[in-house]
Parts: structure tokens; C-alpha cells; sequence
């Protein structure tokens, strides 16, 4: 595949993206070269799926060079942060979003086993696996909105490795039964390393800096961020009576009624759940069992509205927690659907949208500048004149996966078109030929033996004595 330059609507979004970057902080814009370049590489990436500068040279034929592409994205005075920003805010302008829904999660990228310089990878649980591997974790904000869903915030998390180290002591300890006196205490917090809860608030506070006209009704998370800090800080950031923020509980979570305390499973237990209809991300209807409560639950030192459901085929039910006790059960349960379009992303994400299958920039700014390209890509699909047309007929927007599929297929009939229309199209192609023999060299394969010494791989006819004699005394 071959790309002479960005298409038209990647330029216009760059275009955007400029004058929006100018309103955020004045004197920020960026340069022709620097548009320039972002576009060539918003292309590169939709083209090769990969934010691979040698993948860029090849297939541009050199238009840019590795070391040009690579000194640009280091040593370019680009405002990366703000960049991000302005892409959000002209995304939203462009469709006048005013209210949505943050969901966070997050998801990781396996690395090779020995990475010295790829940036915060560590040791990771492997969900498939139940293994451990080395890579690299995102926590991840999404909007949700009435016609599209985009990021809004990333932020790369690595844990403590002193505090790693201290629960990896406690449980050898315990285990050999050492009294706690004896044991070392817990090491104090590091800045240095915040929390997966402390990333997430982070990313919703400048969410609401940046973009304050946007009502957030809702903010959603899984049970990992179902404690207390987490809800009333999420609830805080926007004011608590006007938005709601829903997790889960564990099953084993205590609950006070009345005078009674138990756990959240013993009480919906004895108040067992109702058959109702709710529609799933406002489609496909579905029935479900249903129970709730305002209760008190200990952990959090409050009272929360706590809903237990479970949907056909399922034995177990799970349990909401939300913060806002003025809500409807049905609203809650319906809202908190939406937390699977996290997956949805994450989906896309890794398999189209280039950081997740070849973005191997070393250190802190590769890592967090090809996460920024991969994620304005996101946004750059948005003004795609198909799926613009779309989404403005309210019709169904496209999948990634089509849109970059069609680019592929328009920027090789561009480059077939501006061949053919130059004129002299028998020197074009000799001179397409010497390109393609000079950027696509066959690589060396290691598989193969014939270039090298395979060895003696026979008996060594004076060792054969030697052999009978061994078995003969055997």
C-alpha cells in the first residue's frame, strides 16, 4: 500500500485542531511544518496500522525519512497535553455535544520479557492466561455521548514497586505466621507512583477544566473502583446532587438495615428480586431480575442506593452501588450498561488503531506521544465525510476497522491517479520500480540453513568400539 499525502478531511481535522489549539492557549499554534508532519503521520497510521517511522518511509517512498519522522515527534516543540485537549474540545464543538457520560478502565499492552528503556512496564496478571507478563498499563476516561463515544483522558499507571515488594513480604510472612508486631510496616504513599483512583479523578478534573460547558451526568467504573475515596471524590468533582457515580460491590460487602448488619449477598437474599425490562445502551430489550435498596453500607460510612440484578442465564447476581439516592432503580441499572462501550474502545483500540500493534517508542515521551497519535487518529475518523454524513442523518456510525479499510483502498487510488496524470507514465513507473527495489529489500530470514554450517550429525565410526564396549558392561 502507497500514500502520496494526507486526504483531505485528515487535513481539515489537522486544520481544526490548530485553530482550536490557538484558543486554548494563544501562541500555541502550530507550525506548517508541524501540521504538515501530524497529518503525514495520522495517514501513515491509518494506512499502515503501526506508528512505525520505517513502515512511514516505506510506504511514502521516502517522502520522509526514519531519522526526519523520528526528530520531529522528540524535538519538535509540540504541546502535546494541550494538543489532546484541543482535539477533545473541537471533537465535541463539531457535533455540539453538551451533556455525556465518563466511564473509566483500564486496559494493559503485553512487551517483550527484558524492556530496559519501554516506559512504566512492569509486571502484569495475564486475565487469559492466569499467568504473569511484562507490559505496559493505561488507565483509560471515555465520553459517551448521544451520537458518538470518544477518549478523553489516558494516563499510564505503574504500582509502587516498594510497596510491591512490601505486600509480596506480608504475605510471605503471614503465611509463616509471623505476629504482625514483627513484621515491617506498611510503606507511606509515593507521589511518584499514584494509584489507578488518583489517575481516574485526575483525568475527570481535567476533563472538567478543559471542557466546563460539557454536563456529566453520570460517571461509571467497575468494582475495583467501588471505594469510598474513589465515589465521593468522582460525586465532588461535579456537584453531587446533579450527577451520579455507579460502581460494584463484592458480594461479601457489609450492609446495614435497621439495626442489622450483614452482608449485601444475605440481604437480597431475603429480599429476593422482581422480573423487569430494561433497554441495554438503549437498544436490544432484555429482562432481568431486580432488587434495591438504600442502605447503609459500612465501608463507606454512608448511605448508598445499592441494586442487586441478574439477567437470564445467570446463577449469581451483582451488585451496584450508586451515589446519588434520588435516582430510579431501572435508570441506574439501564445507565450502568453503558460501561461495556469501555470494552468496545479498548477492542478497537488495540487492533486499528496502531499503538497496539507496533508502537515501540522508547522512554517517556515515545511512549505517551505515540498513545496521543493513536488516540487523535480516534478523533480524526470522526470527520470522515461517511461517517460525518452518518451520524448527522442519524444513521449508524461506521466501525474503525471499515473507515481505515476504505483509506487504505482511496489512498492507493490516489496514488495510481496522481501516477497516471503526470504525464510520461512509462518513466513513472520505471522510476516507481527503482523505488520499490530501494525501500522494500527482502529481509534475511533465520529460519532457513542455507547459509550456514549444519555440522557433523553422524556416528564418529571411532567412538563405535567404545559404544559396544559401554553396552556390554551395562
Amino acid at each position: 500500500m502507497f500514500m502520496n499525502t494526507a486526504l483531505p478531511f485528515i487535513n481539515g481535522y489537522v486544520g481544526t485542531l490548530n485553530e482550536t489549539l490557538g484558543e486554548l492557549a494563544p501562541g500555541s499554534s502550530l507550525s506548517a511544518t508541524q501540521q504538515h508532519w501530524l497529518a503525514f503521520c495520522l495517514m501513515g497510521m491509518s494506512v499502515t496500522n503501526s506508528i512505525c517511522w520505517a513502515k512511514f518511509e516505506r510506504t511514502s517512498l521516502g517522502q520522509y525519512s526514519v531519522a526526519a519522522l523520528s526528530w520531529m515527534q522528540r524535538h519538535a516543540k509540540i504541546p502535546w497535553d494541550l494538543l489532546w485537549q484541543a482535539s477533545v474540545r473541537a471533537t465535541l464543538r463539531h457535533y455540539h455535544i453538551i451533556e455525556a457520560i465518563l466511564v473509566n478502565d483500564d486496559t494493559e499492552k503485553r512487551r517483550a520479557k527484558a524492556t530496559k528503556r519501554i516506559f512504566k512496564a512492569h509486571k502484569l496478571k495475564d486475565n487469559k492466561t492466569g499467568g504473569y507478563i511484562n507490559g505496559q498499563k493505561l488507565v483509560v476516561l471515555l465520553l459517551v455521548t448521544p451520537k458518538i463515544t470518544i477518549p478523553v483522558g489516558v494516563a499510564f499507571y505503574m504500582p509502587d514497586p516498594a510497596l510491591t515488594e512490601w505486600y509480596r513480604e506480608e504475605a510471605r510472612l503471614k503465611t509463616a505466621k509471623v505476629p504482625k508486631r514483627d513484621r515491617p510496616p506498611k510503606p507511606e504513599p509515593n507521589p511518584q507512583y499514584p494509584t489507578k483512583q488518583q489517575l481516574t479523578l485526575g483525568l475527570i478534573k481535567d476533563f472538567k477544566r478543559y471542557h466546563p460547558t460539557i454536563q456529566v451526568k453520570l460517571t461509571l467504573a467497575d468494582s475495583f473502583y467501588g471505594t469510598k475515596e474513589f465515589v465521593d471524590a468522582a460525586a465532588a468533582i461535579y456537584q453531587p446532587e446533579q450527577t451520579q457515580v455507579i460502581s460494584q460491590l463484592r458480594n461479601n460487602q457489609l450492609v446495614r438495615f435497621r439495626t442489622k448488619t450483614m452482608s449485601v449477598t444475605a440481604f437480597f437474599a431475603q429480599h429476593p428480586g422482581t422480573t423487569q425490562t430494561i433497554k441495554i445502551r438503549g437498544g436490544k430489550v432484555v429482562t432481568i431480575m431486580v432488587s434495591s435498596a438504600r442502605l447503609y453500607v459500612c465501608a463507606h460510612h454512608t448511605k448508598r442506593f445499592v441494586i442487586a440484578i441478574k439477567y437470564e442465564g445467570e446463577k449469581d447476581y451483582r451488585y451496584l452501588v450508586a451515589s446519588n439516592l434520588s435516582w430510579r432503580t431501572l435508570d441506574i441499572v439501564q445507565g450502568y450498561t453503558f460501561r461495556w462501550l469501555v470494552e468496545v474502545f479498548f477492542e478497537d483500540f488495540k487492533s486499528y488503531e496502531s499503538w497496539g500493534q507496533s508502537a515501540k517508542q522508547t522512554d517517556e515521551e515515545g511512549s505517551c506521544r505515540s498513545v496521543t497519535l493513536s488516540l487523535l487518529l480516534d478523533h480524526c475518523l470522526f470527520f470522515h465525510p461517511d461517517q460525518q454524513a452518518q451520524l448527522e442523518n442519524k444513521l449508524p456510525a461506521y466501525t474503525v476497522g471499515s473507515l481505515l479499510e476504505k483509506i487504505k483502498q482511496v489512498s492507493l487510488l490516489d496514488f495510481i491517479r496522481k501516477l497516471v496524470s503526470e504525464g510520461d507514465v512509462p518513466e513513472k513507473l520505471r522510476l516507481l520500480a527503482e523505488k520499490i527495489d530501494h525501500f522494500f529489500k527482502p529481509a534475511p530470514s533465520g529460519k532457513h540453513m542455507n547459509h550456514r554450517d549444519l555440522g557433523t550429525l553422524e556416528s564418529t565410526p571411532g567412538l563405535k568400539y567404545r559404544s559396544k564396549a559401554c553396552l556390554a558392561y551395562s
